[in-house]
């Protein structure tokens, strides 16, 4: 916590601004729904499979948390940004203004997981994933 709050000292110098809880939601809707979409169609994939070649039934929620982790880590670590940081114009950047390292976005996209991800913003001032990881959203 100390860390961040010599990051936000700092930021101005570094013309960085953190995006709001309203930004943050905006991302959110828009990741979970693109999320959703593609866990969806994956899904009935495997239920096509299951009923013509009678392969294991695979729950819906397996789907979605496993592609929810796959799409954070994928897009965070090649392009700092997922499409719903796209559309709000922000992007994820470690306590220097730098790109995040690997294991980082790794932390982040995991513990995003967890059912109590949302439920630290009033007592760390950020999300769970952003605390245990190192990183702050940022406007690009």
């Amino acid at each position: 916590m100390k860390n961040f709050k010599h990051f936000k000292s700092y930021q101005h110098l570094c013309g960085m601004n953190n995006v709001g809880i309203g930004t943050r939601a905006l991302n959110f809707v828009i990741d979970t729904l693109l999320i959703f979409l593609i866990s969806y169609f994956s899904y009935r994939t495997s239920s096509f499979y299951e009923f013509y070649y009678h392969s294991v039934d695979i729950p819906f929620y397996y789907f979605f948390w496993g592609t929810m982790v796959v799409y954070y880590f994928l897009f965070e670590s090649i392009f700092t940004r997922t499409p719903g940081k796209w559309l709000s114009v922000s992007k994820v950047v470690n306590k220097n203004g730098k790109r995040p390292a690997i294991w980082r976005i790794a932390i982040r996209s995991i513990i995003r997981v967890l059912p109590i991800d949302c439920f630290f913003i009033p007592f760390l001032d950020k999300t769970l994933h952003d605390y245990a990881s190192g990183t702050i959203v940022v406007e690009a």
